[in-house]
């Protein structure tokens, strides 16, 4: 199965179009299941038969039988599969994006849990998508502080500046690739990621670039404490003073900062630490499949 740019856009009424009732939502998925392949729970056997009667695939070896739902995010949910399949696309058809209490209303759904639930995994899956490819070749890195909610009992003690309970620290890593424009050098950027590092010490960064970052990369940042043991884990760090200027700044991960923290604010007002990751893993899903044109089947896609 292809996905990405070469598909059909997927706007509000080619969705319409495509998926009016719930009996397509569950065709659809049956068959994005089949494309991925479905392994059995009981003896890893990967070839089935679908069964239409009961809507449930039955392993060609053992015949156990696995749920349309089995296995996969939707696992457990109450929610029809209409609903995840508008709420996926609601995620997917905007840059920005949607809060649970706009989603609710717009489903008119009376609960709001099991909306932000439904969110809640489908931004879970956009966290695991890229967790297996690395940043490579040059690579900028550089830490920001995001505002998050803090409790009314620490609220009257809290500190400023930098470890400030309303702060939560985030690694911010992009690809940046060298370019030529109009005879001047410049450069482009690739794939992004932002990871929340609550415990804010040199290991939890040590850990975060040794899971990201290919060790054959070349990574800038600045000459923070927090990165002197980097030039272990990569073929190259390279440091500068960012107050006096460089030949080389951290141009891509400053712009994919500043753009996350306006999004996350002029959306969800505030958000609770625990969760931050969550709306991160969203903003770079997002971003690192900017020029696909089905962001909607490539979600669907993620959610097996």
């Amino acid at each position: 199965m292809t996905l990405g740019s070469k598909q059909t856009t997927m706007n509000l009424l080619n969705f319409i179009a495509r998926f009016p009732n719930e009996r397509t939502c569950r065709v659809h998925f049956r068959d994005l299941r089949l494309s991925k392949g479905v392994e059995c729970k009981k003896c890893k056997h990967q070839e089935h038969y679908w069964l239409s009667g009961k809507e449930q695939f039955q392993c060609k070896q053992c015949g156990f039988r696995t749920t349309l739902r089995s296995g996969t995010i939707l696992e457990s949910s109450k929610l029809s599969f209409r609903y995840w399949y508008m709420v996926m696309h609601l995620m997917s058809s905007t840059k920005k994006g949607f809060s649970a209490h706009e989603v609710r209303r717009q489903l008119g759904h009376k609960r709001y849990e099991p909306i932000w639930l439904m969110m809640k995994k489908i931004r879970l899956a956009m966290g695991k998508a890229d967790e297996d490819k690395k940043l490579t070749g040059m690579v900028e890195l550089d830490d920001a502080y995001f505002s998050t909610s803090t409790a009314k009992s620490v609220k009257k003690r809290l500190k400023r500046g930098k470890g400030s309970q309303k702060k939560s620290k985030v690694t911010v890593m992009a690809e940046s690739f060298p370019l030529e424009y109009d005879g001047r050098p410049d450069r482009y950027c690739g794939q992004f990621r932002m990871k929340v590092n609550l415990l804010e010490t040199k290991a939890a960064v040590r850990d975060t670039v040794n899971n990201t970052i290919d060790p054959d990369s070349v990574v800038f940042t600045d000459q923070s404490n927090s990165y002197v043991d980097l030039k272990n884990l990569v073929n190259v760090h390279a440091t500068f003073k960012s107050s006096q200027g460089s030949e080389y700044d951290l141009k891509w991960v400053h712009v994919a900062i500043s753009n996350a923290k306006r999004n996350l604010l002029g959306i969800y007002h505030v958000i609770k630490e625990k969760y931050l990751q969550y709306y991160l893993d969203e903003f770079c899903y997002k971003l690192n499949r900017r020029y696909y044109t089905n962001l909607f089947e490539s979600l669907a896609f993620n959610l097996i």
